[in-house]
């Protein structure tokens, strides 16, 4: 199984053979008023979640309130090395400190950890429990929420670690053609958290010194044997349910934008009403920073023109990048992603600095990169593996138009 960036390298790769941690910190999340969008603004509230904050509730406070859930009856429904004994958990510390409420769903987060990839919370998952003369036991969930290098809280699937693989689960799977053929690929934005809560994630990411940590990922993720990418019935179900309904689907499940041409970003087009609304659909902004992408970071949240999409539009001191648009849709999984996704081009979303570097452990070293092609910048100076993406997705016309309408000036 491939990535979807994967696929589009091995795409390149076979035409070229025919022819011859990243660390950051966030702040505080407003949400935007915009002068002359009174009555868009007003019915913008009952189509949108604003942004929400971490709960005021001490460290000890969450913690009780954690405990006092699991003497009440609650289940601790683990999947990773612990299913067994998941109480081992909390006797190994990892009792939550902070609370995150969204929708009819509560996320209880520990302190920050880190491994060797990436930084990251142990989350705790508790959906409503249904309603009713016998409401069903609630059920907890415990989750891994990791930030990725485009800047985006993800809840991986399932983890290989061997002696062959170090792989976290990038989702569910979906389909593309290289050179005529149907690839499956893991589509890694299935695993973004909701956007409207990215904001309070960063700002929690801040309360604590990440604490170094290398046996959170076995005794919370599904450990799964080599070469099983696709991820386990409990995250595929609820998504193949929620989708089987064609009504849920976004645009029918087809792509919201296309480019006209290949390889040319000039010729991106949205499909009418799924354009990024500059003018009165800006509802929320959060401060972050990132040592890869140079200092200060701003996320934008913006709604579609036609309300049925929302996007992220991340701005650093040289470079804007979009994260993949999401519903609006308040169903969550017990991995606290949505069940409904919204389909884009891959092209669309490129982060400010991709993958792009010569793969020595191949014989010969081949080329690999997930930056189109003819589009490279210059080399990160703090990840050597990354080059910047911005030649790409500067050209495109939403992001001259995000930069315009917004003010966002790129330093020189």
């Amino acid at each position: 199984m491939l990535s979807r960036r994967c696929a589009r390298w091995l795409q390149r790769y076979l035409r070229s053979v025919e022819e011859v941690g990243i660390l950051s910190r966030a702040g505080g999340c407003r949400t935007v008023q915009i002068a002359g969008c009174d009555d868009m603004k007003r019915r913008t509230r009952r189509v949108a979640a604003e942004p929400v904050a971490p709960s005021l509730l001490s460290s000890r406070q969450v913690a009780a309130e954690f405990r006092q859930r699991l003497a009440d009856g609650a289940e601790l429904r683990a999947v990773g090395d612990v299913r067994d004994h998941p109480e081992r958990l909390l006797d190994g510390g990892y009792t939550p400190k902070h609370r995150i409420d969204l929708f009819d769903a509560t996320f209880y987060l520990t302190n920050m950890r880190l491994d060797d990839n990436f930084r990251f919370f142990v989350a705790y998952v508790l959906l409503a429990s249904g309603q009713g003369r016998r409401p069903k036991r609630p059920v907890i969930h415990p989750r891994i929420f990791y930030k990725d290098s485009s800047l985006v809280w993800r809840s991986p699937t399932h983890s290989i670690r061997s002696d062959e693989d170090n792989w976290i689960g990038k989702g569910d799977m979906k389909w593309m053609v290289v050179n005529g053929e149907e690839i499956e690929y893991s589509a890694e934005e299935t695993t973004n958290l909701p956007l409207e809560m990215q904001a309070a994630l960063d700002l929690v990411s801040r309360r604590s010194r990440a604490q170094r940590d290398r046996r959170a990922i076995e005794w919370v993720l599904r450990s799964a044997p080599d070469g099983r990418f696709e991820p386990y019935r409990d995250f595929s179900g609820p998504r193949a349910k929620a989708m089987a309904d064609p009504h849920r689907r976004i645009n029918g499940g087809r792509d919201i934008a296309v480019f006209e041409r290949e390889n040319d970003p000039t010729s991106l087009r949205f499909v009418a009403g799924f354009e990024p609304d500059f003018d009165c659909g800006v509802i929320a902004v959060s401060d972050s920073g990132s040592n890869l992408y140079g200092g200060a970071v701003k996320k934008f949240r913006i709604l579609s023109k036609n309300r049925k999409i929302q996007y992220q539009f991340i701005a650093g001191p040289r470079q804007v990048w979009i994260i993949p648009p999401q519903p609006l849709t308040t169903e969550l999984m017990s991995y606290g992603v949505r069940t409904v996704d919204a389909n884009a081009p891959e092209d669309l979303c490129v982060p400010g600095y991709e993958y792009h570097f010569i793969d020595e452990s191949e014989d010969p070293p081949v080329l690999y990169s997930q930056i189109p092609e003819g589009f490279v910048g210059a080399v990160s100076e703090v990840d050597p593996a990354r080059s910047d993406a911005s030649p790409w997705i500067e050209q495109m016309p939403v992001i001259r138009e995000f930069r315009k309408k917004l003010g966002i000036r790129r330093a020189r």
